[in-house]
């Protein structure tokens, strides 16, 4: 099951808290084992190794032995393949890049004030995720 083939099965899968949960650690934190999963979610490594399975199954994520570790990370491909399906079928008016549909041009001033609030703290968000990051090599 991948995303190309079967996107409603996909969606099954992350219909499950547990995975998005464990999508947003993969995400954040980067690689980490199951048992290390397990620990941050305070789930036994049976339980989130289930889940992983499920995720990977559905291409969501990867692994990579190393050793006796076997690390899992976010397929960004995946991620990005839903997002773009959303996109598709979604209503509010956006595009994949962020850009306002002409259509939300004949929507209410008071509807495009709404998404402006959205979109301004989306920027909030993102001004926030980076200062997270100390700057590296003289980078801003």
């Amino acid at each position: 099951m991948t995303m190309e083939s079967h996107p409603s099965e996909v969606f099954k899968v992350l219909g499950v808290e547990t995975r998005v949960k464990i999508i947003e650690l993969l995400k954040s934190q980067g690689p980490l084992g199951s048992k290390n999963i397990a620990g941050i979610l305070c789930m036994t490594p049976s339980a989130v190794s289930q889940h992983l399975r499920v995720l990977r199954q559905a291409g969501l994520v990867r692994n990579q032995r190393r050793g006796y570790c076997i690390p899992y990370s976010i397929d960004e491909k995946a991620l990005r393949q839903c997002c773009c399906t959303l996109t598709e079928v979604c209503t509010c008016g956006c595009k994949p890049n962020g850009a306002v549909r002409e259509e939300r041009n004949a929507e209410s001033l008071a509807s495009l004030r709404e998404y402006e609030k959205e979109l301004e703290q989306e920027l909030q968000n993102v001004r926030g995720k980076i200062s997270e990051f100390r700057p590296q090599n003289g980078e801003r």
